[in-house]
């Protein structure tokens, strides 16, 4: 095989064009999910979408579990038909999901664009990581595997970043650069090279093939140990992943950046920009800290925590991710936001690349990588609830123009019925003219009377249960 010059010339050409695609396809992903939830939930005065916050929870909650349920049928057809033909698949799907999510308005056509997107994303999963490990040996596969995470936070972080800039110009170049970005792979595609597949001597069909699939998940699940961890684990996602469904929306209603902002000409130039007249940093931007702290931290972070049993790791991890959301109460400058975020990220490098090492040790030796296969399980879960339950809870506690109509309904100025359908930040300038306040002094009127910071110590409470559940499983679950 082709040996890439350099470094790390000791693995194939085949294995540094699979990172690549990988970094690309993460660009793309979280180039659109950083800000995906302030797409769809932004006034259309403001160039969103205008949903509601409960439409905004079941779309992500429904897209983001099957991105990781189906892979499982992705792999299936990989086998069946090589990796190359499904990749080209996984590439044309993706694209053309991106296109469509930057063209249509309607609630039920986006929709169906993100499910073509999630589509897309479970052919593309399995074969970047088969490839992966097919291209590493015994004696490289830990350095290639913190090369592809390496990657992989990499894109996490240029996506967002990039999407920032375009959604200012108009949030139609966001999916057009995600559709562009994936394209590219078309290119490498060229040059990849399948790594050696085992033919199917039986010649099953997919269907046989993915019903044994199901029942090796049948047998994991069968383990009562692995199975109470697998529904444990949901609470870790539940919590984490409000990062991304929850703090954008919140940011963009509640959060006072203009600190941020002003606090170097060196940070304004490069992630600012201005709304109305004042200096902001856009909530992708905040969130995108988190991924540029793992960038720089994580390989540190590991390297001292690596002595430690990882069931401790994951506990003390949750519970410093619980923290960074409970913070989120507290204050509304950005600074603080900030603060929170970074937080947030250290009990993520403390916790989330330990748990695939928890399953392993606790899986029994002959069946590791099905117990891997199925780990998946509890991000599927974790995303549907996690899902539901931003969307439910943001439109029932937290939504800023919701509150607002409560707020005016109560003082006489309108009934809430005339208000039903207006639109969010037109109502809110009106409502600044009519109460005689500035945007802050609306903004902090509402926060301090509705507290609708309170979202985060419902997600705090989850993250300090599932902790307290991990702490009692493994006390008297395993014991040794």
């Amino acid at each position: 095989m082709n040996k890439t010059v350099g470094l790390f010339g000791i693995f194939p050409r085949t294995f540094w064009l699979a990172n690549v695609m990988e970094l690309f396809e993460r660009w793309a992903y979280y180039g659109m999910f950083v800000v995906l939830s302030v797409y769809l939930t932004d006034p259309i005065s403001k160039g969103g979408l205008g949903f509601t916050n409960n439409q905004r929870g079941l779309m992500q909650a429904v897209v983001t579990g099957i991105i990781y349920l189906l892979p499982i049928l992705g792999g299936a057809l990989a086998d069946k038909f090589g990796f190359r033909k499904v990749l080209l698949a996984a590439f044309v799907t993706l694209s053309s999901g991106y296109f469509f999510m930057g063209q249509f308005t309607s609630y039920g056509l986006v929709f169906a664009s993100f499910l073509i997107v999630a589509l897309g994303a479970a052919l593309f999963k399995p074969i970047i990581v088969a490839t992966v490990s097919k291209t590493t040996t015994e004696k490289n596969d830990t350095i290639g595997f913190a090369i592809f995470y390496m990657i992989v936070n990499i894109g996490g972080f240029l996506g967002p970043f990039a999407a920032s800039k375009l959604r200012d110009l108009n949030w139609h170049y966001v999916f057009y650069m995600c559709a562009a970005v994936i394209l590219l792979n078309l290119i490498l595609l060229y040059y990849y090279r399948e790594p050696g597949r085992t033919e199917d001597k039986k010649k099953e069909s997919i269907g046989d093939t993915v019903r044994q699939i199901f029942a090796n998940m049948g047998t994991a699940l069968s383990d009562l140990k692995f199975l109470t961890f697998i529904i444990l684990m949901i609470g870790f996602w539940i919590v984490y992943m409000q990062l991304f469904f929850t703090l954008p929306v919140f940011i963009t209603q509640w959060v006072d950046t203009s600190d941020i902002y002003n606090s170097s000409s060196l940070v304004a130039s490069a992630i600012g920009t201005v709304e109305d007249g004042v200096g902001i940093i856009r909530p992708e931007q905040i969130v995108n800290i988190a991924a540029f702290s793992i960038i720089i931290f994580q390989l540190i972070v590991s390297g001292l925590i690596m002595k430690i049993k990882p069931i401790v790791t994951m506990i003390v991890g949750l519970l410093v991710i619980t923290i960074g959301m409970g913070l989120f109460n507290y204050q509304t400058y950005g600074l603080f936001i900030v603060m929170a975020v970074v937080i947030i990220a250290f009990g993520e490098m403390a916790s989330s690349p330990r748990i695939q090492e928890y399953i392993g040790r606790i899986a029994p030796k002959d069946k590791v990588a099905l117990y891997m296969g199925v780990s998946y399980l509890p991000v599927a879960g974790g995303n549907v609830l996690g899902g539901l339950l931003s969307g439910t809870l943001y439109d029932s506690m937290s939504d800023k123009y919701i509150i607002l109509k409560t707020e005016l309904a109560e003082r006489g100025f309108a009934t809430l019925e005339n208000m039903q359908n207006m639109d969010g930040a037109l109502l809110f300038k009106e409502a600044m003219a009519h109460l005689n306040m500035t945007q802050t002094q609306l903004n902090q009127m509402l926060y301090l009377k509705y507290h609708p910071g309170n979202i985060w110590l419902v997600f705090a409470g989850i993250g300090i249960g599932t902790s307290i559940l991990l702490f009692l499983y493994n006390r008297f679950m395993l014991k040794d």
